[in-house]
């Protein structure tokens, strides 16, 4: 199966919704990035993605990646520092948590918006939308090879 049709077109049509619910009451940007294989430790992996999808280059430094590798089993959510600056530490941890239970049940999609809406909440409190805010960043997933 390639990586694309890992979700059903619906399904990604949730998750973007999600997003943009998410980013309906902040500042913050997320992206989800989807790839077969993790060519490294799964955090280290996120890290290069985000650089790659440039979302380092946000204004207030204030993106959230979701990184699943399919076929690994394995995945990472991470923060750029202006929003790991201000979440508790074990933050992101919780987040994996919760996505980790409904992921076991088979439920990708839904704990993948769960997931979403967790950081949407947390961005919201620290980074509440602005007037003049622009959607900096695609709320589509995207996928490596």
């Amino acid at each position: 199966m390639a990586i694309k049709d890992f979700f059903t077109e619906v399904q990604q049509q949730e998750i973007s919704q999600s997003i943009e619910r998410a980013e309906l009451n902040t500042s913050g940007e997320i992206r989800v990035h989807l790839e077969d294989k993790c060519k490294s430790e799964p955090v280290k992996r996120a890290i290069e993605v985000f650089e790659k999808l440039a979302m380092h280059q946000t204004e207030l430094r204030n993106g959230v990646l979701f990184y699943l590798a399919v076929k690994d089993k394995k995945f990472a959510v991470i923060g750029d520092q202006g929003i790991n600056n201000l979440v508790e530490v074990t933050f992101w941890d919780d987040v994996k948590t919760t996505m980790l239970q409904h992921f076991q049940q088979g439920l990708f999609a839904e704990g993948l918006s769960k997931g979403i809406e967790m950081a949407g909440e947390k961005l919201k409190v620290h980074f509440p939308y602005q007037s003049n805010d622009v959607n900096e960043l695609s709320n589509d997933i995207s996928f490596g090879e």
